[in-house]
């Protein structure tokens, strides 16, 4: 059986990379096209998994409209050129039309109810959509649901393991406070009309951590002067260690709010998408299992912030709500794969 994966965001590499090495060790073909954002090329590379780079993402929003085009060109070259049995994206567009123009069945996944443009782009031409069970939107026959969440695509007990020297190789104690921070860049087509932190909230956010441990920022934009010190030490594939042990996560990313969620890390997420009509996944994870907060108010996240920092118990605490969690979820992989097999033919 011959495999093609999309791989156009960090989020993807990690989402994917299992089921990519499950299929090798297995006999099959595989293709990944890969995107030039962010550290997705440094992660494909670190993890040694083969890869073609077919687009890269531009330096203002307005750009996203010709990378989009390119990237759609040269999917339809390499499916023809490849020939998958199936292919595999996160509403991914560009694959979706390769699909159905050259007859490649193609798999999408998505957890993010938001995503409406790629949605309208790309579901019309996919043969089957997998979200999580808990996914708002239904979209027919070709939807199919799972319990879990992407992130336990890589972060389920049965796929990660954390590795605490690989942290101190580093110069991160894991033993010792700290707290992970992530800003994001906002510049995806489904941020349109979304912010997450301000530079002033930024800093009154850094300064309350600061004060209780080590504070260790990512940044999907250049990281302002002010905040150098606090520069994160680590290559991007140690980053899951570096959640694990960490005592508190908060930044207005969607994904590593998520996989300090499923890690039992406390998290808290700050940006706009918070409120009402919020993704799903978040809700549940808040509402069912109290492993994330989300907030819209920069002054709520750092009041909560604070609050946190000060409860008793919190990793053991956090750490009973994670082992409910897992008992209740699935390894998306070993899902992924059966949803391959299914639709692709393989053996």
């Amino acid at each position: 059986m011959k495999v093609l994966f999309d791989v156009s965001h960090p989020a993807h590499v990690h989402l994917f990379k299992h089921a990519v090495r499950a299929l090798g060790e297995d006999g099959h073909e595989v293709l990944v096209l890969s995107r030039e954002k962010d550290v997705t090329i440094q992660l494909l590379d670190s993890y040694e998994i083969d890869h073609l780079p077919i687009s890269r993402i531009g330096a203002r929003k307005r750009s996203l409209l010709s990378e989009w085009l390119t990237r759609e060109v040269r999917t339809i070259q390499m499916v023809k050129r490849y020939d998958p049995d199936v292919a595999l994206c996160v509403m991914s567009p560009a694959t979706a039309h390769a699909g159905r123009l050259l007859d490649c069945p193609v798999i999408a996944f998505n957890d993010s109810e938001p995503v409406k443009l790629a949605s309208s782009l790309t579901l019309p031409f996919v043969d089957r959509l997998c979200t999580p069970t808990n996914f708002s939107v239904d979209h027919g026959d070709k939807h199919r649901t799972y319990d879990g969440y992407h992130e336990l695509a890589y972060l389920h007990p049965d796929r990660f393991s954390p590795d605490p020297d690989s942290l101190r190789a580093f110069g991160v104690e894991p033993e010792e406070p700290y707290a992970v921070v992530r800003f994001v860049s906002w510049g995806a087509h489904h941020d349109v009309g979304q912010r997450g932190l301000s530079s002033e909230a930024k800093r009154e956010l850094v300064s309350a951590l600061d004060e209780y441990g080590a504070v260790y920022i990512s940044s999907e934009r250049p990281l302002p002067d002010e905040f150098e010190s606090y520069r994160l030490p680590i290559p991007p594939e140690r980053m899951h260690d570096l959640l694990y042990y960490a005592d508190l996560y908060v930044g207005d990313s969607q994904t590593m709010a998520t996989e300090a969620a499923v890690l039992g890390t406390p998290a808290v997420r700050s940006n706009t998408f918070a409120g009402e009509s919020d993704m799903s996944n978040f809700v549940e994870l808040e509402d069912e299992y109290g492993l994330l907060y989300s907030r819209s108010d920069p002054d709520e996240t750092i009041e909560l912030v604070s609050d946190l920092l000060r409860s008793p118990d919190l990793q053991e605490t956090w750490e009973t709500k994670r082992a409910r969690l897992v008992e209740e979820k699935i390894d998306v992989t070993e899902y992924m794969l059966e949803q391959i097999h299914d639709v692709g033919g393989g053996a």
